[in-house]
């Protein structure tokens, strides 16, 4: 049985079918691109996956557990955890704050008494833990606010994985991105993929063709195709709505 089961997810927006009766799978370790043209659906259904939108119809399971009627702090408590496409961190704090806040909301601890957090026990170590395994561990005193674009989506990375995710959703990692934070970004995403499998929605196709090991043309809202690499890099239908003559070579 697979880890992540999506069946049938439909989801609309008055006349306006967002989401089209999308089925897809994703194995343990496993990395599975959902690619396809802006507008396509992509976000909608990682919103509706994670509980951030109702579904209209169909049934989500997660390593044998029925997801779809729970709100999404049950899901990431059931092992489903995500980031944004938009950066969402508390720019105000230090990075190890933010880690800190995000270690404890998942052992159940209160926040009212938020300075001495940082003293409970074994919070501080995993949020140290955390800021190494992205690559944060020497801005551990940074202002979220203060970090370079990059260094924010590694932190974003990082408040996700604080719920030891079994499913990881990266909604768009790599958006904005310079050549250099896009190479650490792969080669974190590649890290990460020993220890969660992750469905990954992602513009940037060589850094798709390089991390994937399956993946699933959205178009119109429903699912196209979805194969290996060699699969969807020649299959003319995609080439025709997505890739494009040059991105397909």
């Amino acid at each position: 049985m697979s880890l992540f089961i999506a069946e049938g997810l439909f989801k609309h927006f008055g006349g306006l079918i967002a989401v089209d009766r999308v089925s897809l799978t994703v194995e343990p370790g496993e990395i599975h691109a959902l690619i396809g043209p802006n507008g396509a659906g992509k976000t909608t259904l990682v919103n509706v996956i994670s509980g951030l939108l109702p579904l209209d119809a169909g049934r989500i399971i997660l390593d044998g557990v029925d997801l779809t009627a729970l709100p999404p702090h049950q899901r990431v408590r059931h092992g489903l955890s995500r980031s944004f496409q938009i950066t969402r961190v508390f720019n105000n704090d230090s990075v190890l704050d933010n880690l800190l806040l995000a270690v404890q909301a998942q052992t159940g601890s209160s926040f009212r008494i938020f300075g001495r957090r940082a003293d409970k026990s074994g919070l501080r170590e995993r949020a140290i833990e955390l800021a190494q395994q992205v690559g944060l561990g020497e801005a551990l005193d940074r202002i979220a606010r203060a970090l370079p674009h990059g260094a924010q989506r590694q932190l974003d990375v990082a408040l996700a994985l604080a719920a030891q995710p079994k499913l990881l959703l990266l909604d768009e990692p790599l958006a904005g991105m310079g050549p250099e934070d896009v190479a650490e970004m792969v080669a974190l995403i590649q890290r990460l993929c020993a220890e969660t499998a992750i469905l990954l929605i992602e513009h940037d196709m060589d850094a798709v063709f390089q991390l994937a090991d399956r993946i699933s043309v959205l178009d119109y809202g429903r699912v196209l195709t979805s194969g290996d690499v060699a699969y969807i890099r020649d299959h003319p239908e995609v080439q025709a709505v997505y890739l494009g003559t040059e991105a397909a070579r």
